[in-house]
């Protein structure tokens, strides 16, 4: 069964103010990766990538997410990542800090461990996983705004699926595939993180309101006979 988050909760000043916080880290974080990649452009610098089993391949752990092939590798994974990072900080506050510096630095020591002689590079992996994330941990949590959330994300993000399979020749399928399973893992290690109120209505609280019947004259009810003593007299719950 679905849970309704508390209105009071989900509309409250905090959430509206973490809400816009977290749009403003995401779009600065996005911000950033544009003037990285202008700075390279303008200097005409390779992308700082992963290159596997190298100890020099070992800096690209930290700045492959950040550095992408040209504008046209970086434009393909900005609105993802604006959006994904949006609702991960927003929705999930608490596991934040600990999911996001996971998929920055997990995919890329999975790739230089086990990935291919070649040098991996972009954001991609960020945007894997928690495409992941977002999703598997709205359906273990199973409150509607969670929900809602994954699948949105399904929605718009569901296609790069086929992207954690070696199809395509130029694409680091291996740092989608660890981004992938590690977002997974992360969602069922946090699923107990982040639960907000759920919405309880009168009816909820086990009170028995039972329905008087009478006429709406003062003292009507005590007008009425009593009723046998082996007959419990219960009200009927209203409609759900």
């Amino acid at each position: 069964m679905l849970r309704s988050p508390d209105p009071a909760y989900t509309a409250s000043a905090q959430a509206q103010a973490n809400f816009r916080l977290a749009a403003k880290l995401a779009l600065a974080f996005v911000a950033v990766l544009w003037l990285l990649q202008a700075a390279n452009w303008a200097l005409d610098t390779p992308p700082l990538g992963i290159a596997p089993r190298t100890p020099a391949g070992l800096a690209g752990v930290l700045f492959a997410p950040v550095s992408h092939a040209g504008f046209g590798h970086l434009l393909a994974n900005s609105l993802p990542l604006a959006v994904l990072l949006t609702a991960t900080m927003h929705l999930y506050p608490r596991a934040s800090p600990v999911v996001l510096p996971l998929l920055y630095v997990g995919p890329g020591l999975a790739v230089w461990a086990f990935g291919r002689d070649a040098v991996h590079a972009g954001a991609s992996g960020l945007v894997y996983g928690l495409v992941a994330y977002v999703f598997v941990a709205g359906l273990l949590r199973r409150d509607r705004r969670a929900i809602a959330a994954s699948l949105a994300v399904a929605f718009l993000y569901g296609y790069t699926v086929w992207g954690v399979l070696p199809i395509r020749r130029h694409d680091s399928w291996e740092t989608h595939l660890a981004a992938l399973l590690l977002g997974i893992a992360l969602a069922l290690a946090m699923r107990r993180r982040d639960v907000p109120p759920a919405a309880t209505y009168a009816w909820e609280g086990g009170d028995d309101d039972g329905v008087s019947e009478d006429d709406g004259r003062p003292g009507a009810a005590d007008d009425a006979p009593p009723a046998p003593a082996d007959d419990v007299s219960t009200g009927a719950p209203p409609p759900r």
